[in-house]
C-alpha cells in the first residue's frame, strides 16, 4: 500500500483511507456485519487510515468501528474521529458546539465507543463562530499533552481559521469535499494548507456516489436517503450533473477503468500532500476503490479531465440552505 503524510508532525497513513459515515447514517442499506467485514478487508488490503465522527448515527458509527477493531494490533491503524456538530441521543440537531468543556466531553465519550484509549487524528469538524478558534484548539490541545490524541485536525475551515488554529497549535490536517465537482478548496484553503505544511484529507472524493455512476434518475436514491435534500441531486442540477458523470464515464472507458476509479486517480494525482477518504459499506465497491491507486495518469490524461471537468462544473450547492451556513468558518 503506499503511504503518504499528513502534515509536518509524523502523521503516515495510507495513501487511500476509508470514509466510515454512511456505514451507520444518511445512505441508505445499513448492515452493520458487511459494514465490519467491510473495515476488515480494508484493512488487509493495508487501508490504515479509518475515518468516523461522533455524530454519525449518533454515536453508533463509532461503536461500529470499535466493534470492527477488536482483535486488531492498535499501532496497525490511524483512526480518526471528530466533535463539534453536537446531537442528541435521540438524532436531534443540536448546533456546533466548539467550547472547552465540550471539547474534553466529546473526546472521552469518543474513547468510549471507540474502545482504544487515544484517537490518532482528532477533528474539529464544524467551526464554532461563537468561540475564538484559540480557545477550542488549546483545549483540543490538552488533550494531546494528555495523550489521549495524537494530531490535531480541522474540518471546511476557511483560510483565516486555520492560519489563526496552526498558531496555537501544529493542524496536521485540513478535512474539506474535494472532487471533480467540489474544487473550491483550490481557490485559497489548499495553497494555505500547502504554505502551513498541513496535509488535505478529501472527503466526497466521488460526489456523494454521483461520480460512480450509479445513479441515473432521481429515483434511484432510495426514499430515505439524505441525498435526496441535496441541491446537486435535484431538479435541472440532477440532468447537468448526469451530462458531467457520462463525460467522466467515456474517459474511463477509455482508460480501461471504472468512472470511480478515474475520479479518485486523478484526485491522488493532484499532490501528495492529498489522502482522499471514499466512503463505502460493502466490500466490492471499496476493492473498486483501491486500484484506483495503479492507474497511471498521464499528463494528457490529467489536460483531458480538465477540459471535461473545469473547476465550478457541477450544478448546484454542496449542501442545502442549512448546511450551507455551517461550513468556511
Amino acid at each position: 500500500m503506499q503511504r503518504r503524510t499528513l502534515g509536518r508532525e509524523g502523521l503516515a497513513v495510507s495513501a487511500l483511507g476509508l470514509g466510515c459515515m454512511g456505514m451507520s447514517e444518511f445512505y441508505a442499506g445499513r448492515d452493520d456485519d458487511e459494514s465490519v467485514a467491510t473495515i476488515h478487508r480494508a484493512l488487509d488490503l493495508g487501508i490504515d487510515f479509518l475515518d468516523t465522527a461522533d455524530m454519525y448515527g449518533p454515536f453508533t458509527n463509532e461503536r461500529l468501528v470499535g466493534r470492527a477493531l477488536r482483535g486488531r494490533r492498535r499501532d496497525e491503524i490511524v483512526l480518526a474521529t471528530k466533535f463539534g456538530n453536537q446531537r442528541g441521543e435521540d438524532g436531534s440537531y443540536l448546533g456546533v458546539n466548539g467550547r472547552p468543556e465540550y471539547v474534553r466531553k466529546s473526546c472521552d465519550g469518543s474513547l468510549q465507543r471507540l474502545g482504544v484509549d487515544y484517537i490518532d487524528l482528532y477533528y474539529q469538524h464544524r467551526v464554532d463562530r461563537s468561540v475564538p478558534i484559540e480557545e477550542t484548539v488549546g483545549a483540543m490541545t490538552d488533550l494531546v499533552q494528555q495523550g489521549k490524541v495524537r494530531f490535531l485536525g480541522l474540518s471546511e475551515a476557511a483560510s483565516p481559521t486555520i492560519r489563526r488554529a496552526h498558531q496555537e497549535h501544529p493542524i496536521s490536517a485540513l478535512q474539506t469535499e474535494y472532487s471533480l465537482w467540489t474544487r473550491d478548496p483550490e481557490d485559497e484553503v489548499l495553497p494555505l494548507c500547502r504554505e502551513l505544511g498541513i496535509g488535505f484529507v478529501a472527503y466526497s472524493p466521488l460526489g456523494r456516489g454521483f461520480l460512480t455512476g450509479r445513479f441515473r434518475t432521481f429515483e434511484d436514491l432510495p426514499e430515505d436517503d439524505y441525498r435526496r435534500n441535496s441541491p446537486r441531486f435535484q431538479g435541472e442540477n440532477f440532468q447537468r450533473n448526469l451530462d458531467l458523470v457520462k463525460r467522466v464515464e467515456d474517459l474511463a472507458r477509455r482508460k480501461k477503468c471504472t468512472p470511480a476509479q478515474l475520479a479518485l486517480a486523478w484526485l491522488l494525482a493532484q499532490g501528495e500532500d492529498i489522502v482522499p477518504i471514499p466512503g463505502t459499506k460493502q466490500r466490492r465497491y471499496l476493492e473498486e476503490n483501491v486500484r484506483a491507486l495503479d492507474l497511471g495518469l498521464t499528463g494528457a490524461d490529467l489536460e483531458e479531465i480538465e477540459e471535461v471537468a473545469p473547476k465550478g462544473v457541477a450544478a448546484g450547492d454542496r449542501y442545502h440552505e442549512a448546511g450551507m451556513r455551517t461550513i468556511n468558518g
